[in-house]
């Protein structure tokens, strides 16, 4: 689905605080907490970081996606029209076109959130594009690697809780050789203060590292709250944990992104102990049962399709961090 351009009507009805209707996926709602912490692959130096932001992905609406010989266009818009944003938003002048975000977490995996891939025919008409990214101030990523691009062969299982766990494990159309599964952590051992980033494709735009950002509640059951600095876009992001480069969970739901100012809109900014914090899924909660979509998973992997937890078949092929 193509970004909303906000009409002076729409921008109107902001200004009398009525909402909007939601855009899609890409738009369930975050927020900025503190200072921004967000940058653009060209801003990190930070090598370790760099190779985690090399093994994520964003989803792309299929027919937003042309592959032209070795080269893959993508469809994007002005994030600034797209959003009706004020001209000191940042980013304001780069494009948008993920609607989701997500991670390769074994050589033909990608995880992402539930609501991001919500049916098996709309996993098909999804692509998981590496590479979406500044990496040289002012040049937008109108183009990727063909061999980036890559299609969805099987919605292995997802859950969508609405205020619980939020998940998705999607098989893709080939394996993937020139980026490298990510480590993960399925264990409930995330603490509240310790320290998170998260990467992904914040109101879809090219993949953003956002650090500075800590566990605020590791009670609640299925995920827990953070201070990250994500939006719509964000969701079915990695969770870091910024002290071992694991990932931790992924980025589901959280506060309103945008406020309206003065006939445009600019970042939700809260303290960083304030508003509602965002919810990240616990990868200890993926323990459902496989869906029926894992009935088709490949002979060597139906011995646990129907029961075992769906990280299991994660760990036939890339064993999760210690």
């Amino acid at each position: 689905m193509k970004k909303i351009t906000f009409t002076a009507a729409a921008l109107a009805l902001l200004a009398t605080g009525l909402s909007l209707p939601a855009f899609s996926a890409a738009a369930a709602d975050k927020v900025i907490y503190g200072d921004d912490n967000r940058l653009d692959i060209y801003q990190v130096s930070d090598p370790e970081m760099l190779k985690l932001a090399d093994s994520t992905v964003g989803l792309f609406q299929g027919y937003d996606v042309t592959l032209e010989g070795d080269k893959a266009k993508l469809d994007t818009t002005s994030y600034s029209q797209s959003y009706g944003l004020c001209k000191e938003e940042p980013f304001y002048e780069q494009v948008t076109g993920a609607f989701c975000s997500g991670s390769l977490v074994a050589p033909d995996i990608i995880m992402t959130a539930g609501h991001c891939v919500k049916t098996e025919d709309s996993c098909k008409g999804t692509k998981f594009v590496f590479g979406f990214a500044v990496k040289t101030a002012g040049v937008m990523p109108l183009t990727v690697p063909a061999d980036d691009v890559y299609g969805c062969s099987q919605l292995i299982g997802r859950e969508q809780v609405g205020t619980g766990a939020d998940w998705a494990l999607v098989r893709l159309d080939r394996k993937v050789t020139n980026h490298e599964p990510l480590k993960y952590n399925t264990k409930d051992t995330l603490k509240n203060g310790d320290e998170l980033v998260v990467i992904g494709h914040p109101a879809g735009l090219p993949t953003k590292v956002a650090g500075g950002a800590t566990v605020r509640d590791a009670s609640p059951n299925g995920y827990i709250v953070a201070n990250l600095d994500t939006y719509g876009g964000n969701s079915g992001s990695a969770v870091f944990n910024a002290k071992t480069g694991v990932i931790e969970g992924i980025l589901v739901r959280g506060e309103n992104d945008y406020v309206y100012k003065n006939g445009c809109r600019v970042s939700n900014v809260c303290t960083s102990d304030g508003c509602r914090g965002e919810d990240v899924t616990k990868l200890s909660s993926i323990t459902s049962p496989f869906s029926k979509a894992a009935a088709g998973v490949q002979a060597e992997n139906t011995r646990v399709a129907k029961a075992s937890p769906a990280f299991e078949l994660l760990k036939l092929a890339a064993p999760e961090a210690n």
